[in-house]
């Protein structure tokens, strides 16, 4: 059985995100709220050039940047690219990680409430996840499964994964109170869950919970010049995690007439017109409802 003995705790992977920004500068100046006395704790501003000007990233989303390949490709010296390596050689390298667990923290735009977002099946990880659950049962589980050493995100530089804390819906670039104690009080949780695996003390939790899975992101009908000709439905504006039916409204045109969801079988709907897949008209990510299974 697993040992956390190194946590890090990130926020303002994207630099428009402040929720994440402004926790660890509480928690800065009050450590023991992050303190436990089976591991120790450390903070890290993820992207501080984009935090200084507000953007979400200077050159790309530094959280797709972690892949080992692109980790160890140093022709790609863009500024995330860049700050990914450096903190790779903070809290790795990825091959053999300095630091067991990552707790990173973000906002989106989306009516998502909180959810929480896990790349693995370890026990340990879907073992908080459920944890967490029980203590804020608003709390959704999206579970997007990948290996580690290919995982792109942040959360696989530790040596165990990490767990990704999202929170919507807020606007970029600004606090909102009940967003930054949700995500407060989360990261608490996370950090009494490790404790309490380190000291095989973890309460009983069920054998599985429901949750939802990633299928594939949806682009925004465009022109042949590459402009929109249409937005998400209004009908489906907010309803993340709802159920997508075959015939549905997805989009409406800009002279108002109705595009019907085209698939064959239910979905769901998740970061529903999230502002900051806007660049590249993403409209929203797809999901599929499963069953995630607990084997400690």
């Amino acid at each position: 059985m697993s040992t956390i003995k190194h946590v890090a705790i990130t926020g303002g992977t994207h630099g428009n995100e402040l929720t994440g920004v402004h926790l660890l500068k509480y928690w800065r100046e009050h450590p023991d709220e992050v303190a436990r006395q089976s591991f120790s704790t450390e903070l890290h501003l993820a992207n501080p050039k984009a935090n200084h000007l507000n953007r979400r990233y200077v050159d790309q989303d530094l959280n797709r940047q972690f892949g080992l390949n692109d980790l160890n490709n140093h022709e790609l010296c863009g500024y995330e690219q860049n700050r990914a390596k450096a903190l790779n050689a903070l809290l790795g390298p990825k091959e053999d990680p300095r630091v067991d667990f990552v707790i990173d923290m973000h906002t989106t735009t989306a009516n998502m409430g909180m959810s929480l977002i896990f790349n693995t099946d370890d026990p340990m990880v879907v073992g908080m996840a459920f944890y967490v659950q029980q203590k804020m049962p608003h709390a959704t589980l999206f579970y997007d499964p990948n290996e580690r050493l290919d995982d792109n995100f942040l959360t696989s530089l530790g040596r165990y994964n990490g767990f990704l804390i999202e929170v919507g819906p807020i606007p970029q670039g600004l606090l909102r109170a009940d967003v930054y104690l949700q995500t407060r009080e989360a990261v608490q949780h996370c950090l009494d869950f490790l404790e309490l695996w380190n000291q095989k003390a973890v309460p009983e939790l069920p054998s599985e919970r429901e949750g939802y899975r990633f299928l594939e992101k949806v682009q925004l009908p465009e022109n042949e010049a590459g402009e929109l000709t249409a937005m998400l439905h209004p009908d489906l504006q907010d309803q993340d995690y709802q159920e997508i039916a075959p015939g549905d409204p997805f989009f409406m045109t800009l002279s108002g007439e109705t595009i019907p969801y085209p698939g064959t079988t239910p979905v769901y709907g998740a970061f529903i017109n999230e502002a900051a897949y806007y660049d590249a008209h993403v409209g929203l990510s797809l999901m599929e409802k499963i069953t995630i299974p607990y084997r400690r």
